[in-house]
């Protein structure tokens, strides 16, 4: 998504949402339109923030796809990381005239979300991985958006699995349980990880990785083998 990974634009800032969004949906329709995947059955899949974006994605067209994978999901920023009033609202003004500047507080969402600490290492070694603080433009457009999710929980239709450390400080497992709890889908699954933070399918031990793999693709397979 745009200015993370390779992708163009400035690192880690995101002016709004829903371009994001609709650059995520003319790409998955371009793949889906291509004939080698035709009659396939289509799925989203996204950690944290990403999380955020397949439900918004879910919103924007809601039969596009046959259900979502939710790791960890932001749908709603956890209120030991969201800063305190009346940062947020001092944060939005000046968002106005300074969106890239990046100078919002936070902790050390690395060593919060990975347990391994040899796997800190690593993270700490990706070229790709943003080291500055957080944009004003981009908490803005997320406290906006989680907001925005926490309240359409039940406007949720698609099959969704939805996976959470219980004890992730970064996005809040009990909002997890709250999407489970009130979602409209017919077809709904959640799995809470005893004791385990918010990097499920890095920052963990490798045994406890292979267990939330298997149950992601036996989600999976249960779903397609009726296609």
């Amino acid at each position: 998504m745009e200015g993370h990974g390779r992708s163009q634009g400035l690192k880690a800032y995101v002016p709004n949402i829903d371009l994001v969004v609709h650059d995520c949906l003319s790409y998955f329709n371009a793949i889906k339109r291509d004939q080698q995947f035709t009659g396939l059955p289509s799925f989203l899949y996204g950690e944290s923030m990403g999380g955020a974006m397949c439900l918004l994605i879910h919103f924007q067209s809601p039969t596009a796809f046959d259900g979502a994978i939710l790791v960890a999901p932001m749908c709603r920023i956890a209120d030991e990381i969201k800063p305190r009033w009346p940062i947020p609202e001092v944060l939005t003004i000046v968002a106005k005239f300074l969106p890239t500047l990046p100078i919002v507080p936070t902790g050390d969402l690395l060593r919060e979300s990975v347990k391994v600490k040899e796997k800190v290492k690593v993270a700490e070694m990706n070229p790709m991985r943003y080291r500055g603080k957080p944009r004003l433009g981009t908490v803005v457009e997320l406290i906006r958006t989680t907001d925005c999710l926490g309240n359409r929980l039940r406007d949720v239709r698609v099959p969704f699995l939805v996976l959470h450390g219980s004890a992730d400080v970064v996005t809040d497992p009990n909002v997890s349980r709250a999407l489970y709890e009130e979602a409209a889908s017919e077809d709904k699954t959640i799995k809470i990880y005893d004791g385990m933070l918010h990097s499920l399918l890095f920052g963990e031990t490798d045994e406890n990785i292979a267990m939330i793999r298997r149950d992601i693709v036996v989600w999976l397979s249960d779903r397609c083998s009726t296609k």
